[in-house]
Order: structure tokens, then sequence, then C-alpha cells
């Protein structure tokens, strides 16, 4: 009897062992959690400088589209030709603020814009038989980063600022007045 007693203290023993080092094969580690707030990022039209404008544009006599640049400077390219270009041209300037030493990525909205006629500027519709809406697309800013084009680095104090050029798809047989329409910017934290 007691050989057996011995067996089972023996066991017990060995079976409270396996039981302690299971316990003490378990361990624990920490890593730290982290969030970052940005202060808003917002973007605005400068008041003074608020039209991507193609100047005056006279049909010569085309026959198929015809494109006019303006870069993002304000100064048009080649008016090609049957067409009279001529007026005041002018680039858009946004200007963004938000949280100083970040990178913004600038978007447009929409890849191409339409022009039409303005009914209240020229004081009634369109003639019959004219072409009444233009497209204005291939938008570029000049805000660059280092190789990023279309991305801007916020100074220290938070401010960054962007103009936008663009191409004007004229038609023929244009209906003679104004036409207007918008272009839309967007801007997020890279």
């Amino acid at each position: 009897m007691s050989k057996i007693l011995r067996y089972a203290a023996a066991g017990v023993a060995m079976a409270s062992l396996g039981v302690a080092s299971a316990a003490s094969a378990a361990t624990t580690d920490s890593a730290d959690v982290t969030a970052t707030i940005l202060s808003a990022l917002s973007v605005d039209v400068d008041p003074t400088a608020d039209t991507l404008n193609f100047g005056t544009i006279a049909d010569g006599g085309i026959t198929a589209n015809q494109t006019i640049s303006v870069g993002t400077d304000g100064s048009r390219g080649t008016c090609p030709t049957g067409l009279i270009c001529g007026g005041t041209t002018a680039a858009p300037l946004f200007n963004v603020t938000g949280l100083g030493g970040l990178a913004v990525d600038v978007a447009f909205v929409n890849t191409s814009e339409t022009l039409s006629y303005d009914t209240v500027a020229n004081g009634g519709t369109a003639p019959a038989g004219f072409a009444s809406t233009m497209t204005v697309n291939n938008f570029q800013t000049n805000a660059v980063n280092g190789a990023n084009s279309n991305q801007l680095l916020l100074s220290a104090g938070g401010a960054g600022s962007f103009s936008v050029g663009g191409d004007l798809i004229v038609q023929p047989n244009m209906a003679p007045g104004v036409y207007s329409g918008t272009l839309t910017v967007s801007v997020a934290y890279n």
C-alpha cells in the first residue's frame, strides 16, 4: 500500500509540475496605440482671381472643333486657325488651409465641364440653329510637391495655393454670346 501511495504522490507531484509549467509559459506584452486628428482642411477660390477665362473668340469659319488652352499662369496658348482670339484671359487661384507641413492632393470633381449659353447675360435663349454648349477639359494645376503633380505641400503655417488651367473646345457654328459654367476642385490630405 505504501508503494501505491508513493506512486500516487509522485503522480500528483508530476501533474502539478505540468500545470505550473503551462501557467508559467504564458506571457504578455503590449503595444502603443495612437491616433492623430488633423485640423480641418479647406479650399477657397480667391475672390480676386475666381475665373478660368478664355477671353473673346470669333469664329472665322471653322469646320471642325478647335481647342483653345489657358495655362495655370493665365496665359492663352496659340489661337487655332479659323478662330480669332482676343480679350483678357485668366486662371483661377485656390487657397488651401490645413495642418502645417502636410501634403495635400488636389483633384477635379469632374474631368470635363460644360459651358452653356448664358441666358441671363445674353438676355434670352440662343438663336435656333446654333450650338449653345462648349466643353472645358484637360484641367491642370501648378501644384507640384517634388515629383508629385497635383499635390501641394502646406507651409509650416498651414497655407498653400494653386492655380488651374484647361482647354476649351470650340465647335463650329457657336451661338454668339457669353457662355458660363463652373469647375470644382477637391483637396484631401495625402
